[in-house]
């Protein structure tokens, strides 16, 4: 996937000693065996990909298998739901799962740590996160927001709790222009987009299409999904959803 994926634990479950040493170990492997599995699939970086193998015309996306076009359709999906402002089909053709694999591999990441008993995790891939409990007792997760600016300022510090447990961070301020907009050659209003949302996949998903679709999908985002968003303007201008707004003082 091109990104670091990070596994944290907090101190909410109810193991001690050797047996949190085991189950984290267990969960660390289980965790890193499922990013594998998407990536082994879905990676066009890979040639020996399923999906490079369909991008060639190796195979036809007919012939892939169950969970490549399981993929596909949630995609479409969502192609669907935003106008055609999300798209798995790249301007030359190729189909593209990027956009919804990586909040899969998440998901499942978590049902995994879910199904071992534990409590108080977070995932964090390439700045995607889901998360779940608390750190600690009484204590909410807190996801810090970067300055698309300068990389090294952090905008906001924005608590994960409730159910809002999932963040998801686009834009080209990390990666360059590298998304697809409807009006080919025009450039997103928007420097960086965050979203806020109970799962992963939504989060992510919507987090590109705002930056791909501007003003408009964004309005029609929260107008349609229980999410909030944060997003930075080109001449660095904050725009943030009513729940993430500080109350006067």
């Amino acid at each position: 996937m091109g990104t670091v994926v990070s596994l944290r634990m907090g101190d909410g479950d109810a193991h001690d000693g050797t047996g949190t040493r085991e189950l984290r170990r267990m969960a660390g492997a289980a965790a890193e065996a499922a990013f594998r599995r998407w990536d082994e699939r879905f990676s066009l970086y890979r040639r020996d990909s399923e999906l490079s193998r369909v991008a060639r015309g190796d195979i036809r996306l007919t012939e892939a298998s169950a969970t490549l076009r399981d993929c596909y359709m949630l995609a479409l999906g969502w192609r669907d739901r935003t106008d055609g402002v999300f798209t798995p089909h790249r301007a030359d053709g190729v189909v593209d799962l990027s956009g919804v694999v990586k909040g899969l591999a998440i998901a499942e990441t978590g049902e995994i740590l879910a199904g071992l008993g534990l409590a108080g995790w977070s995932i964090n891939a390439g700045g995607d996160i889901l998360v779940d409990g608390r750190p600690a007792p009484e204590v909410d997760w807190v996801v810090g927001i970067v300055d698309p600016m300068d990389r090294g300022e952090v905008l906001a510090g924005v608590p994960l709790a409730g159910p809002l447990r999932a963040v998801a961070t686009s834009g080209s301020a990390e990666r360059g222009e590298h998304i697809w907009t409807p009006a080919p050659g025009a450039a997103s209003p928007y420097l960086q987009v965050s979203v806020f949302a109970a799962d992963i996949v939504t989060a992510d998903v919507l987090a590109t299409a705002i930056v791909a679709g501007g003003e408009k999908t964004l309005n029609d985002s929260t107008g349609r999904w229980p999410i909030e968003v944060l997003a930075v303007l080109r001449d660095g201008e904050l725009l943030a959803t009513p729940g993430l707004r500080r109350p006067a003082s």
